[in-house]
């Protein structure tokens, strides 16, 4: 099933490289839907604790990674109902690179190779550029560059991280006259870390960070991420803000057991605390008077992506169940927001907020799921990001580092007020003629799906859902 799950979307995308017309439109809907059943099946599989491996274990799916996986395609398949509005541009460009991407992040997350997950991230920057620059504008050519250019030397620096991870192995396993076969894989590190030089992965800690935190969006690496977000097609930004960042995360989240085994806790955490806090700062500044309002949705990425960093920084069992959570519920949030933007943008023919007013009126469902979303966005009950972000600041209690979880929550309201004057400014006001044709019930149902969801992770938790969380977070808490 986990070969069948990453053969999917890539035999899709070579398919789809080929086809026009309604075929196109038929494979990428066969595509999606298979892609999305396979990865709900592999994921309940996963977080209920069972371990599945392929490839004589070079595909390995454990609870964290059943957990990335089910956020994946399920981000995955509401960006892609919106991808036929756009593909009439040019399909065989958008189609198949859509699904190379969720064909790169589920290997990244699927693999226990260190290695082949980092060809993976780097994948994903391959095939996510090109949809950057989708409308070939000036501008979305300059966010194009800028994205290749930044993450690519990042992902150079997470390389770097990477041999110094093999190097220390190495030594260690000169020192002790033996050889571990496989010497790449989570399970090896893991099971080595005690005996690992404790100075050399600290180095590399550092260069994993700045590394796969630039491609998750960590200040001050972040710099490509407005751009890129808010040239990139609606669906392109629904999944690198939904899910792509996350999966940069993820690879810290991996890497963090190994070094607080190698040295103990404190180093990884307060580097992820730092990170996580300035994260939240510097997208507080930025969302207090946006001009753009998909930047200003990019910037609230960055404040997100820090809240995920405070949880694991935070640790324990609640902290890091508490950051996973947020990556799903987030993910839902803003694929959400960002489908939405994208009609709202098609109808008013600008991205500019000023020039956007009387939403509710000019846009009627649109317009109020962008209010809702928005309002699930900004951590407000009965939504589930309230309940993550609730989870993350206790745990930054419990912890010990109270003046921080204060600081985040004050981080948190300031960001609150800059984009609760952005949706006042773009609701209210007298509605202009807009160019766009409403859409139909159909259209409306994977926003609401995904409205739904952020729901019930807020209010009433589905049967399993905490013990999948416990499941995951022992992965980073081990």
């Amino acid at each position: 099933m986990i070969v069948l799950l990453l053969a999917v979307p890539l035999v899709g995308a070579g398919i789809l490289s080929r086809a026009t017309g309604r075929l196109a439109g038929t494979v990428h809907g066969l595509t999606t839907a298979c892609t999305l059943v396979i990865g709900l099946v592999v994921a309940t599989v996963g977080v209920r604790g069972r371990v599945d491996t392929a490839l004589d274990g070079f595909l390995r799916v454990d609870a964290l990674a059943a957990w990335m996986i089910a956020v994946i395609v399920v981000v995955g398949a509401l960006a892609a109902t919106e991808a036929p509005r756009y593909a009439l541009h040019d399909e065989r460009r958008l189609y198949p690179l859509l699904h190379l991407m969720i064909f790169s992040m589920l290997l990244a997350v699927s693999t226990d190779d260190v290695g082949a997950m980092w060809v993976a991230v780097e994948g994903t920057t391959l095939a996510s550029v090109f949809l950057v620059n989708f409308e070939r504008t000036r501008a979305s050519l300059e966010a194009a560059y800028k994205y290749l250019l930044i993450c690519s030397v990042g992902i150079a620096i997470a390389f770097a991280g990477t041999v110094l991870v093999y190097y220390a192995e190495m030594v260690r396993q000169q020192t002790l006259a033996v050889h571990a076969p496989s010497a790449l894989r989570w399970t090896t590190l893991v099971a080595l870390a005690p005996a690992l030089p404790s100075r050399v992965l600290e180095v590399a800690f550092v260069c994993l960070v700045v590394g796969y935190g630039t491609k998750a969006g960590l200040a001050p690496m972040h710099t490509w991420l407005p751009d890129a977000h808010s040239e990139a097609p609606a669906p392109v930004s629904a999944l690198m803000s939904g899910v792509l960042l996350s999966v940069g995360v993820y690879a810290i989240a991996r890497f963090k057991p190994i070094i607080d085994a190698a040295g103990g806790s404190g180093f990884a955490g307060r580097i992820l605390l730092a990170l996580g806090l300035l994260s939240l700062a510097v997208a507080a500044v930025f969302l207090w008077a946006p001009d753009n309002y998909k930047r200003m949705l990019a910037y609230s990425s960055v404040e997100h992506i820090g809240l995920v960093c405070l949880g694991l920084g935070f640790g324990g069992a609640l902290g890091v169940a508490g950051a996973l959570l947020h990556v799903a519920n987030h993910g839902l949030a803003k694929s959400a927001l960002f489908l939405l933007a994208g009609r709202i943008r098609a109808a008013y023919g600008t991205v500019e907020l000023a020039r956007v007013r009387g939403l509710l009126t000019a846009l009627p469902f649109t317009g109020r799921a962008f209010v809702v979303a928005l309002i699930a966005l900004l951590g407000l009950p009965p939504f589930g990001l309230f309940t993550s972000e609730v989870m993350i600041v206790a745990a930054g209690i419990e912890q010990g580092h109270a003046w921080i979880a204060g600081a985040t929550l004050v981080l948190l309201v300031l960001a609150f007020g800059g984009l609760l004057r952005a949706v006042h400014a773009m609701t209210l006001g007298a509605a202009p003629e807009v160019g766009a044709a409403r859409g139909s019930w159909v259209t409306a149902l994977p926003i609401v799906a995904a409205l739904a969801l952020l729901v019930l992770t807020g209010v009433a938790w589905p049967p399993g859902l905490g013990a999948a969380l416990a499941l995951a977070a022992q992965a980073v808490t081990r």
